[in-house]
């Protein structure tokens, strides 16, 4: 290119064409390494038709930016000629020719981006071939071991060898390329910058980095060619890569004063994206110092918004994105600009957590930077940070710990919150600021604790805070300007008494209890959920006992005529825990003029928390009261309990069922048959089928229990009947092969016809023993002395044999007790013994052997049946 000149633009172009055909000829020809040479071969007979384009086009050739690039190609051409003439002797010929065709794509590059009136096919073509250069890596694993293959041009004799010059190591022949690569000015970077298309920009975006990195741009050509505010528009618009590397620059324009701490950041990032962009090695960067307006620039509210954007966007441009913003953000202003910008703050809690410790760290401290303004502050607890607010907590002003705690109170917190800011410390800080602080800082203390008190973990804390005691004597209190602080105290007791820890406070129940009523009724109904809490406790029955020794029904029983029915619910609620111990004092205490209150609320329109608490308390009363019956009789409680069953599902079913079924044991008990048919006749019995499939072991219990005592009286009730049928004989539909005649639900109980036996055989092959007696009790009724023969067979007929045989396996003693009574019935039957002996031998030997004491004769017995213990054993 020296004598271009005196050379026409075509005579150039045919020169350069014509080399490119002979590299490419000499490129097929080696024998060595010819796959990769080949390959080379093929990238480089893809330039012809481009160069042809260009030398047609003489306005673009006229170009001294195109003139420029195309004497880089014609260079690189030439290299690659004096390589591959020479290449035997290369130490790394494929490494060499590799880094040259990469050098070729970047010239060509250039051509690129100069060719502005060039057509849009033409450009299209240059980009793609650009793209395909520069990206290249041959497959070095065809390269010939030097030991197995010695070099052709070995070199006997004295002197240089027309080859010499490539026998230099890599490093050197890079560092030549770059000390030759072209660089163009400001004035023909800018409109790419602008205007072009994404391949033209992400080559100026490269030229611009060239251009600073050799210092041929300085801050006042950037201020005049306005490149911060062009930069920033194409931010939003561009692509990944190009994005990234924008960031990049931007960083580097926008780095302090200090001149060492400049050098040193300007060489690392340089360093990083200048390998990114142009795939080149660095040896070492010297940048001028450009600050000052450029900052100023960077910080405008529109450009901070933009570059916001790209914090959630990939890794890279997130974590080069956030760095510039902590960069920029010295100044106050600016970091009221960056606080403002909507999901600025959330999105830098979110980058604390990322596996990338660079931009955890720089988001770490911008949100430090803009944790100097209490509303960003509060921003950041919202999106879940809380260390800067728990700081302001300990280390605010008066005013900035009232406005933090306030928002604590207001927080919709979830448990995951509530642990983060008591892991931070903000249980114990507000502690102290409710016990020093005046009376606002008291009053959002006690607010934000209430709302921390809702997980068990900060309710530890409180206890060891020792707040308990300073609450107590809040609502102890007459001082009428601590009105205000006693709900907030209450409802925090409330939540405190939800741990089992409470109960090392030595009388803390009695102390609220004396408080009820002396109370508001907001204070009240948070003093008995406390009372409740603590009195449900599992070691709290001394506790309890406590608290009925000191009139607790007494003081209670005003609540159920009471109309704030928050307040009645839950003094429902303790009377219920209270009566689970001692229910004869119970009931002493409780008077039998409060039935009729109970009765009531269970058919009002009470809460059905409410309607579950009444009817467990009834349900706790005594069976052997029998005044108690007799009133709830007159009162219909059955109707109104049988109602409430037919309504349908509620959210407390399971508790319902429980209590209901609790009180049918009352209306059933087998010593009054009368009370029996006034409950059959009601519609009980249908009711405590259903029971036997509940969720819950306990009303199966009890519903099986009420099954049992009325199937008692059924072969009773069936012989009693059978006079008044001679007349007109019943439906064939009633005849009962168990019972030997006719039996009606309602009038003989029976638990065949009213479907009972396969759910009460289900019970005994599920998991819940502490149904399975209850249920064999029921069952047992069918085995009695005059029908145990047709009962048997009906046992076997639905399969109930095999249930009970199980029973003997995982069974309580008394279940077993009464299951071998049953098996020795049924094995009475020949049939029953051949069919069923067999499974049942196991587990009686292992019974006789390793099985309670109590139930040894028993066992004897059933294994005499089988033949398998003879009479005379010791067993008996």
């Amino acid at each position: 290119m020296e004598n271009s000149d005196s050379r026409s633009n075509s005579e150039i172009e045919s020169e350069q064409q014509a080399s490119t055909e002979e590299v490419v000829s000499l490129a097929k020809s080696l024998e060595f390494d010819r796959e990769v040479f080949a390959e080379f071969a093929v990238l480089l007979d893809k330039f012809t038709p481009i160069l042809i384009a260009i030398k047609d086009n003489e306005k673009l050739m006229d170009r001294p930016p195109v003139q420029k690039a195309v004497g880089s190609i014609d260079r690189e051409l030439s290299r690659a000629k004096d390589l591959i003439e020479g290449g035997a002797c290369s130490r790394s010929p494929i490494k060499q020719i590799e880094v040259v065709t990469q050098e070729l794509g970047r010239s060509l590059g250039l051509v690129l981006f100069a060719s502005i009136d060039a057509s849009t096919e033409v450009k299209q073509n240059i980009a793609g071939l650009h793209k395909e250069l520069v990206n290249v890596k041959f497959n070095t694993s065809f390269t010939p071991s030097p030991s197995l293959s010695p070099s052709p041009c070995e070199n006997h004799g004295p002197g240089p060898s027309k080859e010499s010059g490539f026998v230099s190591e890599q490093d050197s022949f890079i560092n030549e390329i770059e000390e030759e690569k072209i660089s163009l000015s400001i004035d023909e970077v800018v409109p790419h910058l602008k205007y072009g298309n994404d391949e033209e920009f992400r080559l100026a975006l490269w030229v611009l980095s060239n251009l600073i990195r050799d210092q041929v741009i300085d801050k006042e050509l950037i201020n005049d060619e306005d490149i911060i505010p062009i930069l920033f528009n194409r931010l939003g618009s561009s692509k990944p890569h190009s994005r990234l590397t924008i960031i990049q620059i931007l960083r580097i324009l926008a780095l302090e004063n200090d001149e060492n701490k400049v050098n040193h950041k300007r060489n690392d990032l340089f360093f990083s994206f200048i390998s990114l962009v142009a795939s080149v090695r660095i040896s070492s960067l010297q940048l001028s110092y450009i600050s000052g307006s450029l900052q100023e620039k960077m910080t405008d509210a529109v450009f901070l918004s933009v570059l916001v954007k790209s914090l959630a966007r990939e890794a890279d441009e997130g974590r080069e994105a956030v760095g510039l913003l902590s960069e920029l953000s010295d100044v106050s202003e600016v970091r009221r600009r960056i606080g403002r910008i909507q999901g600025c703050i959330v999105m830098l809690v979110a980058m604390l957590n990322v596996d990338d410790p660079i931009a955890s760290h720089d988001a770490a401290k911008l949100l430090a930077a803009l944790s100097s303004n209490p509303q960003n502050v509060l921003h950041m607890a919202e999106a879940g940070y809380f260390k800067p607010l728990v700081r302001c907590l300990k280390e605010g002003s008066d005013k900035s710990k009232i406005l933090m705690a306030t928002a604590v109170s207001r927080m919709e917190l979830t448990d995951i919150c509530r642990a983060s800011l008591g892991e931070d410390g903000a249980v114990e800080t507000l502690v102290k600021m409710f016990k020093s602080g005046k009376l606002e800082a008291k009053l959002s203390a006690l607010n934000a604790l209430q709302n921390l008190s809702n997980l068990t973990e900060n309710v530890h804390r409180l206890i060891s805070s020792g707040i308990v005691v300073r609450l107590l004597q809040l609502l102890f209190s007459v001082t009428s300007v601590l009105t205000t602080l006693r709900e907030p105290a209450s409802a925090i007791l409330a939540r405190i008494a939800q741990s089992e820890t409470i109960l090392v406070k030595k009388d803390v129940a009695l102390q609220m209890l004396s408080l009820l009523n002396l109370s508001s009724p907001v204070i009240q109904y948070h003093l008995l959920q406390a009372l409740n809490s603590i009195a449900s406790h599992s070691s709290a029955s001394k506790v309890r006992r406590k608290m009925k020794e000191n009139c607790a029904a007494q003081l209670l029983l005003p609540f159920l005529t009471e109309s704030n029915t928050k307040n009645r619910t839950a003094a429902l609620n303790l009377l219920f825990t209270l009566s689970k111990d001692s229910p004869e004092e119970f009931m002493e205490q409780l008077g039998e003029s409060c039935l009729s209150n109970i009765v009531n609320i269970i058919s009002s329109t009470e809460s059905e928390s409410g309607k579950a608490a009444a009817i467990g308390i009834l349900s706790n009363l005594p069976v052997s009261n029998k005044k108690s019956t007799e009133a709830l009789k007159k009162l219909r409680l059955l109707p109104i309990l049988i109602s409430a069953m037919s309504s349908g599902a509620s959210s407390s079913a399971t508790w319902l069922e429980e209590s209901i079924s609790g009180i049918l044991i009352r209306f059933t008990v087998p010593s009054d048959k009368k009370l029996q048919l006034f409950a059959a006749e009601l519609g009980v019995i249908p009711i405590l089928v259903k029971f036997l499939s509940s969720e819950s072991p306990v009303a199966k219990c009890r519903a099986a229990t009420s099954l049992a005592q009325l199937s008692q009286n059924s072969l009773a009730l069936q012989k009693s009947r059978k006079s008044r049928w001679k007349c007109m004989p019943p439906s064939a539909d009633t005849f009962c092969q168990v019972h030997d005649g006719y039996c009606i639900v309602k009038s003989t109980f029976c638990l065949v016809k009213a479907g009972a036996v396969p759910p009460l055989i289900q019970i005994l092959e599920g998991k819940e023993r502490e149904a399975y007696e209850a249920s064999l009790d029921a069952l047992a009724t069918l085995l009695q002395d005059e029908i145990w023969e047709s009962g048997s067979l009906y046992m076997a007929k639905t399969s109930g044999v095999q249930a009970i045989i199980r029973v003997l396996e995982s069974g309580t003693v008394k279940a077993q007790e009464k299951a071998l009574w049953m098996l020795e019935r049924i094995f009475r039957i020949e049939e029953h013994r051949s069919q069923y002996g067999e499974s049942a031998q196991a587990v009686l030997i292992d019974l006789a052997q390793n099985g309670d004491p109590r139930l040894k004769s028993t066992v004897a017995k059933v294994l005499a049946q089988l033949e398998l213990l003879q009479t005379q054993s010791s067993y008996f």
